[in-house]
């Protein structure tokens, strides 16, 4: 039986996108993922496969270009989510008109369902006035690959000699040209038809005339319905629904303050207003999301108010909410120590600064416990190298010091990207056993960003393979390397050095990745998969359970497949694996 861990991370259909050079990329497509306290996991793939950005996601590190475009990531960590914001006067009688607007809002709830209707009326009107949703959808498309083209070719003309290209400069000049003229056709073409459709819907008297008639009658109806009282179930979600608001925005300074209840509750009139059920917890966080995470009221005194956060680390707005997560809670360790460290500042000077950042402790009180994390991760003289500066360490012992440095909040989770892969292979296994070794100690979660199936089989728990924004295994580490059941996860063990025979070439996979620009259709790996169904071109799979723990994105799971066996070469390969790796 696998040991019952509490879930650390909750991540549920993420979908993250990037605007690339007016276009846009989808990264990670629809990732659920529990995280497990104290545990460690791998995420492997090839270079693209999305390892990277699933994890940037939750340390809040994405490049300005990229979005959040679905799903939630939430934090359970219990220190974190245990809030209580101090009360006075004031702060009570704030909360007192908080409740008071909200009690006003409210009667919006008894006319949300003729509401409802009047949105739709009004919606059909715009409908038949407009272009279908369908040919407009069309002539975006077009315009945009149109511009993504002329891009392209603008890029192209701007890397050309001018004195001795000129007749290239001249040709994508026209081409150029051509493309801003297809554009321009092409949107004016676009508003004709909307104009058309507008002076269409402008001639049938007859239908606007019985629109106004139903819109009439709609709206007395409302009027009445939201001069009708609110009952006490209400009046008493309200009283609670006040102390959550100013729960959720306690930590916040008196300007922030102010403007996120204003925020706050113009969306719980917007929710009210559409009749959301204000009573389910996924509404709520949802509706309380588009501002500032939710604090759920637990109880309270004269001077204080506490409450617990839901933590949705894809919705956090402010800059400030990710300095109390990123470094403290969740840190990183990155592949090369160089772009980690600051060249010109001591490490002891690197190291205490994120101490002194972070808890509240003396400069004296800092250094001390700077050196001993100096002294846990492995450094030799520690009280005599606090001043030296990066350079006059070896690669091996930098790694060291970032380690230490993210380890000086004692976060919850630490993401390693690579780690090893710019060190000597000696020291490589130094360095995950440290890892391993400080995880007893320090009691973090590891999640490791690898190609490197060997180091997977020395540090990893679990194994989550990834391919093109997607998850298509996820099992602990033996059911994956002794077990395997997606193509991908074979394609993976067949590629191992140590698996390759004398005198034999080394297996590698077959074509390249899809471009994550375009739509895919069925499964991604479906071109580069020796045993594709039919089904694989068509649909996507869905994720198909083999043990409690072991999980698996493809079609061969299913009951009406053949049956096909893994490849030849991962066909009884403990042995090999456990002389390999020491699994």
């Amino acid at each position: 039986m696998m040991e019952e861990k509490n879930v650390l991370l909750s991540v549920r259909d993420l979908e993250v996108k990037f605007n690339v050079r007016g276009r846009v990329l989808t990264a990670i497509r629809g990732i659920s993922l529990d995280i497990l306290e104290n545990e460690s996991i791998a995420i492997v793939g090839e270079s693209g496969s999305g390892k990277s950005v699933f994890t940037k996601t939750f340390a809040g590190m994405l490049d300005a270009n990229g979005f959040i475009s679905r799903g939630d990531v939430i934090f359970n960590d219990a220190e974190l989510v245990d809030t209580v914001v101090p009360m006075t006067s004031s702060r009570w009688k704030t909360v007192e008109g908080i409740r008071e607007k909200l009690n006003r809002h409210a009667r919006l709830e008894n006319g949300a369902a003729t509401y409802k209707e009047m949105q739709a009326l009004n919606a059909e009107l715009e409908a038949r006035a407009s272009l279908s949703p369908e040919d407009a959808q069309k002539l975006d498309d077009e315009i945009s690959e149109l511009v993504y083209q002329r891009t392209e070719a603008f890029n192209l003309k701007q890397t050309f000699d001018p004195h001795n290209e000129k007749a290239k400069i001249k040709e994508t000049a026209a081409q150029i040209a051509d493309y801003d003229a297809r554009i321009k056709a092409l949107q004016k073409h676009k508003a004709e038809m909307t104009e058309a459709r507008k002076k269409e819907a402008l001639a049938d008297t007859a239908y606007r005339q019985q629109h106004e008639r139903r819109m009439q009658e709609l709206k007395q109806r409302y009027h009445s319905e939201i001069q009708q009282p609110i009952g006490e179930d209400i009046l008493r979600r309200n009283e609670t629904l006040a102390y959550e608001v100013y729960l959720s925005v306690g930590r916040y300074g008196t300007v922030k303050r102010s403007k996120c209840i204003r925020l706050l509750l113009e969306e719980l009139r917007k929710a009210m207003l559409n009749g959301k059920d204000l009573s389910n917890d996924a509404v709520l966080n949802a509706v309380f999301d588009a501002v500032t995470f939710r604090v759920k009221y637990l109880d309270k005194t004269e001077d204080r108010l506490h409450g617990t956060c839901v933590i949705n680390l894809a919705k956090v707005k402010d800059a400030n909410d990710w300095t109390q997560i990123r470094g403290k809670r969740i840190a990183t360790v990155f592949q090369d120590p160089m772009t980690s460290l600051n060249p010109i500042i001591t490490i002891g000077k690197q190291i205490t600064s994120i101490i002194l950042k972070h808890q509240q402790c003396s400069e004296a009180e800092a250094r001390l416990r700077a050196l001993e994390l100096m002294h846990k991760v492995g450094i030799p003289n520690a009280e005599k190298r606090f001043d030296d500066y990066p350079f006059q360490f070896s690669g091996g012992m930098r790694q060291r010091i970032v380690i230490a440095i993210a380890l000086s909040c004692q976060p919850k989770i630490l993401i390693c990207d690579e780690p090893t892969t710019a060190l000597d292979v000696t020291i490589q296994a130094q360095i995950l056993k440290l890892l391993k070794d400080l995880q007893k100690e320090f009691n973090y979660t590891i999640v490791f960003i690898t190609h490197d199936l060997g180091v997977v089989a020395n540090i990893a728990d679990r194994v989550a393979v990834m391919y093109a924004g997607q998850i298509v295994e996820l099992g602990k580490v033996d059911e994956v390397f002794f077990d395997p059941r997606h193509p991908y996860t074979w394609a993976l063990l067949s590629s191992l050095p140590q698996l390759a025979q004398k005198n034999t070439v080394l297996y590698s996979i077959t074509g390249t990745p899809p471009s994550l620009y375009n739509k895919i259709v069925g499964d991604p790996f479906a071109p580069r998969n020796p045993y594709c169904m039919k089904i694989d071109t068509l649909l996507d799979p869905p994720m198909f359970q083999i043990t409690e723990t072991h999980f698996a994105k493809t079609w061969l799971l299913d009951p009406r497949a053949p049956k096909v066996e893994k490849p030849e070469i991962i066909q009884n390969i403990h042995e090999k694996l456990i002389e390999a790796f020491n699994i």
